[in-house]
């Protein structure tokens, strides 16, 4: 029996792929810099939120914890974070970055927008904020819970 799926008409298809795309092409941009996409995860979430806890970090990664421990390793001994036992649940390690970060993250920052710049080339600024606010719109559907059927 042949598997059929009009891949060409799938939003979540072009939005994988573009994913896909962006993540490679900031894996490269950051090779540069020594630290790879995750990593770069990594930093921006503290960025964004602050210190987090391991299990905090790896639900904002949409990663399992064993996976990001290995992540995490690699960057406290090259030194861009530290692990602290939390001072309310001394079993929680929190994660946060180093002062070595600081003068790599202007460049980071910009490795980023450079991705940005090149996939965004071509498209209208309208476009581009259209396009947000559609997404921003599929996302918040999606995290909407189904309706429970009546018949259930």
């Amino acid at each position: 029996m042949p598997l059929e799926f009009d891949f060409e008409k799938s939003i979540g298809y072009f939005i994988s792929l573009t994913g896909q795309a962006m993540e490679r092409a900031m894996s490269e941009e950051l090779a540069t810099l020594g630290i790879t996409y995750r990593q770069w995860q990594v930093l921006a979430w503290i960025a964004h939120d602050g210190a987090l806890a391991q299990a905090e970090m790896a639900d904002r990664l949409k990663i399992e914890a064993p996976t990001l421990v290995g992540i995490l390793d690699r960057m406290e001994r090259d030194g861009w974070i530290t692990r602290e036992p939390d001072c309310h649940d001394r079993r929680r390690k929190i994660i946060r970055a180093t002062d070595r970060v600081v003068p790599t993250w202007d460049r980071m920052v910009a490795c980023a927008h450079a991705v940005r710049a090149r996939m965004v080339e071509g498209v209208s600024h309208d476009d581009v904020a259209h396009l947000r606010q559609t997404l921003e719109r599929m996302l918040g559907n999606l995290a909407c819970p189904l309706p429970v059927s009546e018949d259930a």
